[in-house]
């Protein structure tokens, strides 16, 4: 998979509401009941993760969780990026107890 241009992130990005480009990198912060709810939703995404042998970076702060893509092998973001940030999009966010 290459590199996606500009153009092509910007028109991607449209599609996954919330994510942003940082730094060469697709981000996102979703906010979770607790937790508890924080780390069980981050072991599902890292099932989707080994799925895919698309490895995201996962920083779990209290009851934030913040993720981060990108392809480190093509330099930057590919349609892998968005593939599986459209995946974890459709993941259901625990509600509050």
């Amino acid at each position: 998979m290459t590199r996606l241009t500009e153009e092509q992130i910007s028109v991607s990005l449209g599609r996954i509401p919330g994510w942003k480009q940082e730094d060469g990198k697709l981000c996102k912060t979703f906010s979770l009941p607790g937790f508890r709810d924080a780390v069980q939703w981050v072991v599902r995404i890292a099932d989707l993760a080994e799925r895919e042998n698309h490895h995201p970076e996962l920083l779990i702060r209290y009851r934030k969780v913040t993720i981060t893509l990108t392809t480190h092998d093509k330099g930057g973001i590919t349609g892998k990026d968005f593939l599986l940030a459209e995946q974890i999009e459709k993941l259901p966010i625990p509600k509050a107890h």
